[in-house]
């Protein structure tokens, strides 16, 4: 019989599980955040916000009272100029969501379009640089619907080739998961959520911004007002943000990059690789197939092909009944795959245990 877990355990691709000390330090006492307190705690998780995104000197970190999505509108608003274009690759649900984005704000938009499951290759961008002139690329680096990486360290290097083309990066569902660098790769915006690998409850994100993105900025009339990177600049110089920021889920930041940093980047990367592995193991062992393109799969969450016509509602019914929680498929492949998250502080003893109780109900 497998590990019974004392609360309904998250192995969905987010929110994922968080630690009761997470949910603990949130209950710090309240404080004004126009205080000095504030803007001391502000100030406090830059240097862990820069370390984790591979920021530099020419790079900060916003903090936002949104989720991610919130990032993708300010990404595309302060970036794209109205008489030029942004190229966005597209692989999956998240990605073409993005574009969406774009287009309903108003800017033009190009797409870079591969089948749901394969990642974006940099040759193919550089086809599209040599031939178009772009403002902006925008790329998903992991692809939550479909579980593929994209491979961005390459895909920078074709745009770094180009320097009046920005490059965005929605790392939502890979950040604290895979090293992320973004001076190296010449990145301008990353952006994140909490309620992924960096295992927080969800409600805050965090932006990382280049000094390129707020030059930009400057040359577009229209940013609109709650996500304007010039407005929040102003603010986060004083080390404050413009609008009211969530405290509590600051804090919990605060206590999770100490644990973060106790155990060390190198580490927690080679866990969720380790994790990610041991799971792509079980699915080809188990008759199912992996629904990512060989190569590129996620450290973070697998997309498994449902390959033997499990009944996968009957599979939730009989985890949930073990306090287990196990992600379905997402968009025009929900019927045909399910999502196994391996991220944030899910350990290999969590994973093994999930495992084990989809043995019992495969009856292998």
């Amino acid at each position: 019989m497998s590990q019974k877990f004392d609360h309904p355990y998250l192995f969905i691709p987010g929110p994922v599980e968080v630690r009761r000390e997470i949910l603990d330090a949130q209950g710090a006492w309240m404080i004004g955040h126009r205080s000095k307190a504030f803007a001391d705690l502000y100030a406090r998780l830059q240097a862990p916000l820069k370390e984790s995104f591979g920021g530099g000197d020419a790079h900060r970190v916003y903090i936002y009272t949104s989720s991610g999505s919130g990032i993708w509108e300010s990404a595309s608003r302060c970036c794209v100029r109205d008489d030029k274009t942004v190229l966005h690759l597209v692989n999956g649900a998240f990605s073409e969501r993005w574009a969406g984005v774009s287009r309903e704000n108003g800017k033009q938009v190009d797409v870079i379009e591969v089948p749901w499951g394969q990642a974006v290759k940099p040759e193919q961008v550089a086809d599209a640089l040599k031939a178009k002139a772009y403002d902006a690329v925008a790329v998903v680096y992991n692809e939550t619907s479909t579980g593929v990486l994209n491979p961005l360290p390459e895909i920078a290097e074709v745009v770094r080739q180009y320097p009046d083309t920005l490059l965005l990066v929605d790392a939502v569902s890979c950040w604290m998961g895979v090293p992320i660098k973004a001076v190296e790769w010449g990145v301008d915006i990353v952006l994140a959520s909490s309620q992924k690998a960096l295992a927080l409850p969800p409600g805050i994100a965090f932006g990382c911004i280049s000094d390129r993105v707020l030059a930009r900025a400057k040359e577009i009339p229209f940013r609109g007002y709650y996500f304007d990177v010039v407005t929040l600049e102003k603010h986060h110089e004083k080390n404050n943000t413009p609008a009211t920021p969530p405290i509590s889920l600051m804090y919990a930041a605060e206590r999770q990059f100490k644990d973060v940093q106790a155990e060390g980047y190198p580490a927690r990367f080679a866990r969720h690789e380790a994790m990610a592995a041991r799971t792509r193991e079980w699915v080809t062992s188990r008759g199912f197939e992996m629904y990512s393109e060989a190569g590129y799969h996620s450290p973070t969450v697998s997309t498994v092909r449902n390959s033997r016509g499990i009944d996968f509602p009957a599979l939730q019914a009989f985890l949930s009944a073990r306090e287990i929680s196990l992600g379905g498929g997402y968009g025009k492949i929900k019927a045909e795959t399910f999502r196994i998250a391996h991220m944030g502080d899910t350990m290999p003893e969590h994973l093994e245990a999930l495992l084990t109780s989809m043995d019992e109900f495969l009856g292998a």
